[in-house]
């Protein structure tokens, strides 16, 4: 019974609490046990009451700090219904002024409209403008006053009209100006040098005898890679070295696409490049042939000086196709005119084959090279064709080459046909002439011959 009585203490010792573990340890009795179980519920009494006014004091100061909220709430929104009616007021204020101030424009607005475009287009121009090497501020003034005046408010100052006018008025003026200066310049190389340049006007730059383009996205002057023909570039020279005098220069109106397009035409050697082996063919062809025509020009036009002399000398026979035949007629002064005519005409025919020498291989020039032009251009459709079939005719720069071989080998076989036929018809001329003196002379001597007969 006891012992039930000691747990039954205990049990209610931790239910109420009882926090001095030592004392209870020191119990000895059931009095003293008892007397602490009373200790312990007083003392949580306390505390509990001492919590239960803490509370109290605290659910009273809340109930003032949400009183507080709300008075301060209902001040905000008395405050901020007073700022919407203030803004509602000013809104309809500035749209009063806003529809005054565009009444008051009037015709205005469409000149500051005009004049926010010209400097848009101005800027644009400017901007590919070779004089932007010299006045590289003016682009980002420009974008600045065009930015300001997309805003309705803002309006623009007497001063930046006036500036506006004035960068407009440069360009004109420097657009007619040639002006030597120094800058930096790319070259071929891709290095960056300082040189003397010289700018005609708004369409071209040049440097020692080359011509320069201006890259707006860097904002340099670069040296074009491959120059124009020669022609172009030696006025390019003398104009770097003129004085004030007048000087002949080629200009681009287009500002650089001229200029582009002629760098990219290819040259003569590249455009015999384009005609491959058959191109080169071809022209080794009329080589031989134009030697051979020389040759035979140079050779017949030798035989014919002597021909002549001889023909006003027939007394006495020289070393020359009409001399042998003359020599002939003298050696066999009692033959008759009949074996003399024989021999002479015996004559005649040895040294005719003589005059016709290689005039069959000029004519075979003339005929092969239009045939070898003809299998150029067989050749070059051949190459267009089976690009047309793998990649189809949507891009001509696949199709290009083979047009190119094909036009390039027609163009030379004509080139090269038309003056050796030229030339074979002039030579075989001079060739037929000399026969034909021979035959006058011969003729002349037979007569000469029966008339003595007689």
């Amino acid at each position: 019974m006891i012992k039930r009585i000691c747990k039954a203490a205990v049990i209610a010792g931790l239910v109420f609490g009882l926090g001095n573990t030592a004392n209870a340890a020191q119990a000895v009795s059931l009095d003293e046990l008892l007397q602490q179980v009373k200790q312990g519920r007083v003392k949580d009494a306390a505390e509990n009451q001492k919590r239960i006014q803490e509370f109290q004091q605290a659910r009273g100061r809340q109930q003032q700090l949400l009183k507080d909220m709300q008075a301060e709430q209902a001040r905000q929104e008395q405050l901020s219904q007073q700022l919407e009616t203030t803004f509602e007021a000013n809104d309809a204020q500035i749209i009063d002024l806003e529809r005054a101030l565009q009444e008051r424009l009037g015709e205005l607005k469409e000149l500051f409209g005009v004049l926010q475009q010209a400097a848009g287009d101005a800027r644009g121009n400017f901007d590919t403008s070779v004089t932007q090497i010299q006045f590289p501020d003016r682009g980002e003034w420009l974008t600045e006053f065009a930015q300001k005046m997309g805003s309705t408010t803002r309006m623009p100052t007497l001063e930046e009209i006036e500036r506006i006018w004035f960068e407009l008025q440069r360009e004109m003026t420097e657009s007619a100006r040639v002006i030597r200066l120094n800058t930096s310049v790319v070259n071929a190389k891709g290095e960056e040098e300082l040189r003397d340049v010289v700018r005609v006007g708004l369409f071209n730059v040049v440097s020692d005898g080359k011509y320069l383009e201006y890259v707006p996205e860097t904002g340099r002057l670069v040296e074009l890679q491959r120059q124009p023909q020669g022609r172009y570039t030696s006025r390019a020279a003398d104009l770097a070295d003129a004085s004030s005098s007048p000087n002949a220069f080629a200009i681009d109106p287009t500002r650089g696409q001229l200029l582009a397009l002629l760098v990219q035409s290819p040259s003569l050697m590249e455009r015999i490049a384009q005609g491959k082996i058959v191109g080169y063919v071809i022209i080794a062809l009329g080589i031989v042939g134009l030697a051979i025509a020389i040759w035979r020009l140079l050779a017949l036009s030798a035989t014919s000086a002597k021909v002549n002399y001889q023909a006003k000398h027939l007394d006495k026979a020289g070393n020359n196709p009409l001399g042998r035949v003359v020599k002939i007629a003298l050696d066999n002064p009692a033959v008759d005119v009949e074996g003399l005519e024989l021999k002479l005409g015996e004559a005649i025919l040895k040294e005719t084959p003589k005059f016709n020498s290689m005039l069959p291989f000029l004519k075979i020039i003339s005929v092969v090279a239009p045939l070898l032009g003809l299998l150029g251009t067989v050749t070059g459709m051949i190459i267009t064709f089976q690009a047309i079939t793998l990649y189809g005719a949507g891009d001509p720069k696949l199709m290009a080459g083979g047009i190119s071989t094909a036009l390039v080998t027609t163009v030379l076989g004509l080139v090269v046909a038309i003056p050796t036929v030229f030339l074979h018809t002039l030579v075989q001329s001079r060739a037929k002439r000399l026969t034909q003196i021979l035959q006058e002379e011969a003729a002349g001597m037979l007569s000469e011959r029966a008339e003595r007969m007689t």
